[in-house]
């Protein structure tokens, strides 16, 4: 197991939410890195994940901290704007769809390719997104969820093929998809089901940040559980 070096710069995108918050906290707390860069839609340097040149600019804006280490894209969108998610074809709709990719899918991809080209190319880097376990296509046995399965995936098979390009640039670095768990945040609020284990933010950030520890440079391209158990494709 490789951590990471300290005395690098860490960035957190999607700082104001649930999760976001939380991981921005806990590595502020850690005092293992010289800069600590949070940014969200209500950030001193504003980003928006539609917005291709916010994102370019909050990555320069972090780069100009020093070696950036650690990235964590902690966004997404499940519901909200009147969309919920879709228990059947039915209820399939062009413009939630396309919203649900826009958010889960396009948005991290132009991020990474603003930022894994930052990333130092010798020593452990890691550039980590919140994908979710829904988004695996083997472990589907309920269906529904259709637009938000769907772009999950299609950030997973993003990150696969992202991090084979990072891994001739910087071989130590990784790109890795990580389900953070069932959290208790306003984006699961209303799907969170009896007996299921149930985490506060804290508590998922320090697993993620925990299992990003000890995440060899082997297991780019991979996606991981917050107790660091690789989830099916």
């Amino acid at each position: 197991m490789k951590s990471l070096e300290s005395g690098g710069v860490a960035v957190v995108f999607g700082a104001s939410g649930g999760i976001g918050a939380a991981l921005f906290a806990a590595l502020q707390d850690a005092g293992q890195f010289k800069a600590v860069h949070g940014f969200s839609r209500q950030s001193a340097v504003p980003v928006e994940l539609t917005d291709e040149a916010s994102l370019a600019n909050a990555v320069e804006v972090a780069a100009q901290s020093g070696a950036v280490r650690l990235v964590i894209d902690a966004t997404g969108f499940l519901h909200g704007q009147g969309m919920m998610p879709e228990k059947t074809w039915r209820a399939l709709d062009a413009d939630q769809l396309a919203h649900a990719f826009a958010i889960n899918t396009i948005g991290p991809a132009l991020l990474m390719k603003h930022m894994l080209p930052k990333l130092p190319r010798m020593g452990k880097a890691v550039f980590a997104t919140l994908s979710a376990r829904v988004g695996s296509i083997e472990d589907n046995r309920l269906g529904g969820w259709y637009s938000y399965r769907a772009s999950k995936a299609a950030l997973n098979q993003i990150v696969r093929t992202a991090a084979i390009e990072l891994s001739r640039r910087a071989p130590d670095a990784l790109c890795v998809a990580l389900h953070p768990g069932t959290v208790a945040t306003p984006l699961s609020d209303s799907f969170a089901k009896a007996g299921l284990d149930v985490l506060t933010p804290a508590q998922s950030a320090q697993h993620l940040l925990s299992v990003i520890d000890q995440l060899d440079a082997d297991a780019t391209g991979g996606f991981f559980d917050w107790r660091g158990d690789q989830v099916l494709w």
